[in-house]
């Protein structure tokens, strides 16, 4: 939803050319890479598991080693704790499938949830193709009639900066609801590797897409990466408002001053706030959470720690 009478504007909302493209990649490189990246000392796997592992050898068990790597056969045959070492394959395929909707327009603030989506795909994209792997997206604009484009995974910044420019060329969708179950369906059928698959929405849609998800999951590693504003789960007293809904144009005329209508709208938001969370956990998908108004570097950096730390 958005409001009619104080809808914020932003540059970069589309597109705008391979020079609009580099122009954010070398600001986030500025503001945002370099601090990451120096942050994570170099360990930018931590962000996401690794796959594609082959057993190398074994060793004795030492303080902070990960317990899901022990062998417990061979600790129980020596009465000495022993973990399992593993090659890892280091080139990785990593996914980007966005959804550009209606929805992802909306901020509250100087910031909207399409720009959050921008600078993640800029930060992670080249924080993947600065180590050599290769990055490819899947540009999901809503509706029902369009099917989501493709761009094939492929390494390098050229790559990158057209990933980035076709994205902030497309539009979403005049009007129709987000099926995100189109776009979940297309990615089992396009990616046939292993890969790390990043799912950027707002995940507000047509419901349904929670057992593509989880089928996409059991094939992939997957990370829900949510886009979120403070005014999707609480609204302060506007007075009298006219809400329009960004996807299908319905408008509706809301009394914000009415704090019954407040309280039953936090409490339906926390109550889809835990059935997005329950989702995630039956899935088997980690989710990060962008909102508008927090820095993303400190979100990466807090994901990884908790991910490193399981």
């Amino acid at each position: 939803m958005k409001e009619i009478d104080n809808a914020p504007t932003q540059d970069g909302a589309r597109g705008g050319g391979l020079g609009q493209a580099d122009a954010l990649l070398r600001r986030l490189e500025w503001t945002v890479i370099r601090r990451l990246d120096g942050l994570l000392q170099g360990d930018y796997r931590t962000l996401f598991r690794g796959f594609g592992l082959d057993f190398a050898d074994l060793r004795e068990y030492l303080p902070g080693d990960d317990v899901r790597y022990m062998d417990w056969n061979v600790t129980a045959r020596l009465q000495v704790p022993h973990v399992r070492e593993f090659q890892e394959d280091r080139e990785v395929a990593a996914w980007f499938l966005l959804d550009l909707s209606g929805s992802v327009d909306f901020g509250s603030g100087d910031i909207r949830k399409r720009a959050l989506l921008s600078d993640f795909t800029g930060v992670m994209g080249r924080l993947l193709t600065g180590h050599g792997n290769r990055v490819g997206g899947m540009l999901y604009s809503g509706g029902s009639d369009v099917r989501p484009a493709v761009l094939p995974a492929r390494t390098g910044r050229r790559h990158l900066l057209h990933l980035l420019d076709r994205m902030h060329g497309t539009a979403a969708a005049l009007r129709g609801e987000t099926r995100l179950r189109d776009l979940l369906e297309h990615a089992r059928g396009v990616l046939k590797r292993r890969s790390v698959v990043f799912v950027v929405s707002d995940f507000i849609s047509e419901p349904g897409w929670e057992m593509p998800l989880g089928m996409l999951s059991r094939q992939h590693e997957v990370i829900a990466v949510r886009l979120s504003d403070p005014l999707e789960m609480a609204w302060p007293d506007f007075g009298m408002v006219v809400l329009e809904d960004a996807e299908t144009g319905d408008q509706l005329l809301v009394d914000t001053n009415d704090s019954g209508f407040r309280e039953r709208f936090s409490a339906a938001a926390a109550e889809r706030e835990a059935a997005l969370r329950r989702t995630f956990a039956r899935s088997g998908v980690d989710c990060l959470t962008l909102t508008t108004a927090d820095r993303m570097d400190l979100a990466l950096l807090d994901f990884a720690r908790r991910r490193k730390r399981r």
